[in-house]
């Protein structure tokens, strides 16, 4: 009898992941058509995008009442091809008249990286970690042209790190803000694990020389923490114990935030992010990056007017129109693409990363990003 219950238990694991996809394949397919802009594609797997395209690939969400999300091609921006070839496809090629259609025909935008693409990054044997000539980036005219079209026509817009900072043009930049009541301060910022430059060999090398530029040329940090760098090239480095009693930056979210998008109260996050600053007359800010500065590390930052908390998520939904602004690289994480294909696979989520290892990022993608546009984009369907 027990022979036969163990069988039967790995006869049930052993065709889980069949009857997963079975599940996935069996639900229904809903047309949802979302206008992806990515600028920021160094290869064909879309990394800058991959997150939201996995959200819309497990939920069936179809570009087509038929066709599925491509992500090497679903989305408008740069298109790597091979021998350092590539292709632009971005709103830039279109006329009024096409971006009022695409307009129409979307029922969203999201800015998952309008930084773009360098020559170092591009071009082989260049130091990646090196500033170098934009070959394409920054949110450029069409761009807003789409975005004020889709605010005008109460479309769901979705905006994240970097889409108004370097390289977009001042010009731009201010009529982002103006539009959507929110400013840029002009800093970013990211965590390291090690700031040590004998260990760390994949600390930028701009951000290094921009630093010792204004510091008699002295780097003095072994220990871990964090990096902000502003649109001048200034640098203002936070040490683990010298400013900061916890170098991680956290993110905490509202109980509204928590209740309604499924948020974790807290969460850890160690890749890039822009400080903003928004009129809160016109938005609201449901979750906030949290810095953990010593007396020290708050007077440097004072120094600089640099906030130790500021927005992680800024809204506006109302019948006017709808907008979020994720001040995080949200949309970036190290995730598989080919889990969107097994209904029920949140459940197994805790396979997929290692909570001990501090600089992991998929399990953001699990607990934060994923249940936030999963309900953003539940809700703007349902309406």
């Amino acid at each position: 009898m027990k022979k036969n219950i163990v069988f039967t238990i790995i006869l049930l694991l052993l065709f889980l992941p069949f009857f997963m996809w079975l599940a996935w394949i069996f639900t229904p397919k809903t047309k949802f058509v979302a206008a992806i802009i990515d600028k920021t594609v160094l290869t064909t797997q879309g990394q800058e995008h991959i997150s939201f395209n996995w959200i819309l690939n497990y939920n069936r969400y179809t570009k087509t009442s038929i066709d599925p999300y491509e992500i090497d091609h679903d989305y408008f921006g740069f298109f790597p091809l091979e021998d350092e070839k590539y292709k632009l496809k971005g709103l830039e090629r279109f006329t009024s008249k096409q971006i009022d259609q695409l307009s129409d025909d979307a029922d969203m935008v999201y800015f998952t990286d309008t930084y773009g693409i360098y020559n170092n990054e591009w071009f082989q044997k260049t130091n990646v970690n090196e500033r170098s000539g934009m070959l394409y980036g920054g949110l450029s005219d069409k761009d807003l042209e789409l975005l004020a079209l889709m605010k005008e026509k109460k479309k769901l817009i979705i905006t994240e790190f970097n889409t108004i900072g370097s390289p977009t043009q001042s010009r731009n930049r201010a009529l982002f803000e103006e539009m959507f009541a929110l400013k840029w301060t002009g800093w970013t910022a990211r965590y390291f694990d090690n700031l040590d430059l004998e260990v760390n060999k994949e600390l930028p090398q701009w951000l290094i020389k921009n630093y010792k530029k204004s510091h008699n040329n002295q780097w003095p940090f072994t220990k871990s923490g964090i990096a902000f760098v502003n649109d001048q090239d200034q640098v203002v480095i936070l040490e683990e114990d010298t400013h900061l009693s916890n170098a991680m930056p956290h993110i905490i979210s509202t109980e509204f935030a928590q209740d309604h998008y499924g948020l974790p109260e807290k969460i850890r996050y160690s890749f890039w992010f822009d400080v903003m600053k928004p009129d809160l007359k016109v938005n609201e800010v449901i979750s906030s990056f949290n810095i953990s500065t010593n007396k020290e590390g708050m007077k440097e930052l004072n120094k600089y007017g640099i906030p130790n908390i500021f927005p992680a998520i800024t809204m506006h939904k109302n019948k006017d129109y709808s907008f979020f602004y994720l001040s995080g690289d949200f949309s970036d994480n190290p995730i598989n693409y080919n889990s969107s294909y097994f209904k029920g696979i949140g459940y197994f989520k805790g396979m997929f990363y290692d909570e001990n290892d501090i600089t992991e990022r998929t399990s953001f993608f699990w607990k934060y990003y994923r249940p936030l546009i999963n309900t953003i984009l539940e809700e703007y369907i349902e309406e």
